[in-house]
């Protein structure tokens, strides 16, 4: 478990943002039942979670089309609900930071570590602006 001062900015970065953090199992469970679409980030502490993954979910956010639903959770910290949430990204691995599209509950789109990691903010966000007008 990372301390609070370090994670809190972290995670305002995305809450400023219009992103739910979630940290119970039961929340995330909750999120899935709605209809429309969601993107969940897998928030991180390492550097790529703050040179692209948070950048580029954000900058991702100023395209026409934009998910219903906007939330994170944050690996090493929200433990159940980090948990909770890579079931819903099976068969994906375990990965953080990820960024995961879904509609109506099941997974449409994905971003492991390795498509985040070295990539700058921009790329992410088209990634992810691309994969919103083919969902959303």
């Amino acid at each position: 478990m990372y301390p609070l001062e370090i994670v809190k900015p972290m995670q305002e970065e995305l809450e400023n943002a219009g992103f739910i953090s979630l940290e119970t199992a039961q929340e995330v469970e909750d999120i899935f039942k709605k209809e429309g679409t969601t993107l969940i980030v897998v928030n991180s502490v390492c550097g790529c979670a703050a040179g692209t993954a948070r950048p580029g979910a954000i900058l991702s956010l100023q395209s026409e089309k934009v998910p219903n639903n906007l939330v994170t959770v944050f690996a090493g910290v929200d433990k159940e609900a980090t948990e909770k949430a890579r079931d819903f990204m099976v068969p994906f691995p375990p990965s953080s930071p990820a960024i995961a599209l879904f509609k109506d509950g099941q997974l449409v789109h994905m971003l492991e570590r390795h498509h985040i990691e070295g990539r700058p903010a921009e790329v992410i966000a088209s990634n992810l602006a691309a994969a919103y007008d083919e969902y959303c």
